[in-house]
């Protein structure tokens, strides 16, 4: 079900709390995060939009950027509990660090390991800090769930891993205040009110392009060729309402064959995913405009 932009929240007293470092940026790491991509991403962004939909979240780095052109903004995943870390760093941010600060001065791999484990944590604050806990110490920041929802990435080895930084959250939470944090597929944003003053923009799992290459654990669901058909059908109808609409996806022939008609831009982004690092390089991805 859509919920309405009229709900998005004002901001609290403790979310207002200035940051000494102002400039918001994404808080967790995530794979296929676009923060080294801006750039090339700048030339095609609005200058300024009314309200910003992005329906896979993710790590927020081009919300993050974004920020600041935008009135609003409607921010989902189906990963829920992706969706409630953010709405913990935008309502109480002082009390997940609270949290997180218990998890930095506990942290070694026998406590990951018991953290990990916590798979069914009751209160939803203790999750949202499990999440950022074991985010920012977990091996390369790869956020993967098996089957069941679980987290099953193993402990990575860092010698003083950021587990708490108020300044970036503080900054995350101030920017949060006028973003609306729903858990929906991508779907509903059929359903919602835009117009040609709004602007989507869509990064999902990306369809494979090898074997080496296929990864969707970002939840429990997976993301395959028909989900990729039923996004480029969302894509065409959002364009046919008016509305400015952006995607990043790999360039092979199947994404091309899908969004066949609209502006596609070649960006060249590093592979960082992968268990052999001589396979880690540049390659062509897809950057998709309806306008």
């Amino acid at each position: 079900m859509a919920v309405p932009v009229a709900s998005i929240p004002t901001p609290t007293t403790a979310a207002t709390v200035v940051a000494s470092n102002p400039v918001a940026r994404p808080f967790l790491k995530w794979a296929g995060g676009k923060g080294r991509l801006l750039s090339q991403y700048e030339p095609f962004f609005p200058t300024s939009c009314h309200t910003y939909y992005e329906p896979f979240v993710g790590g927020g780095a081009v919300f993050f950027h974004l920020a600041n052109r935008v009135q609003r903004a409607v921010l989902g995943d189906i990963n829920p509990e992706l969706v409630n870390v953010y709405r913990w760093v935008r309502d109480a941010p002082r009390a997940l660090m609270a949290k997180l600060e218990h998890h930095k001065r506990h942290h070694s791999p026998d406590y990951y390991y018991h953290i990990r484990q916590q798979h069914h944590l009751p209160l939803p604050l203790d999750r949202a800090a499990r999440l950022i806990y074991l985010n920012k110490t977990c091996y390369n920041g790869l956020y993967r769930e098996n089957s069941q929802g679980q987290f099953n990435v193993p402990v990575g080895r860092y010698k003083n891993p950021g587990i708490c930084d108020p300044d970036l959250l503080w900054a995350a939470s101030s920017v949060l205040q006028r973003a609306q944090i729903v858990e929906t597929p991508f779907t509903e944003i059929l359903q919602q009110p835009l117009t040609p003053q709004d602007f989507v923009y869509l990064d999902p799992p990306y369809h494979p392009i090898s074997a080496t290459s296929h990864f969707t654990g970002y939840s429990r669901y997976g993301f395959g060729p028909a989900d990729q058909e039923c996004l480029a059908q969302v894509f065409r109808q959002l364009a046919e309402r008016g509305v400015r609409v952006m995607l990043s996806n790999s360039d092979c022939e199947f994404i091309r064959s899908l969004y066949e008609g609209f502006s596609m831009h070649s960006i060249q982004a590093s592979r960082m995913i992968n268990t052999n690092a001589q396979r880690r390089g540049k390659i062509s991805e897809l950057l998709i405009t309806s306008y």
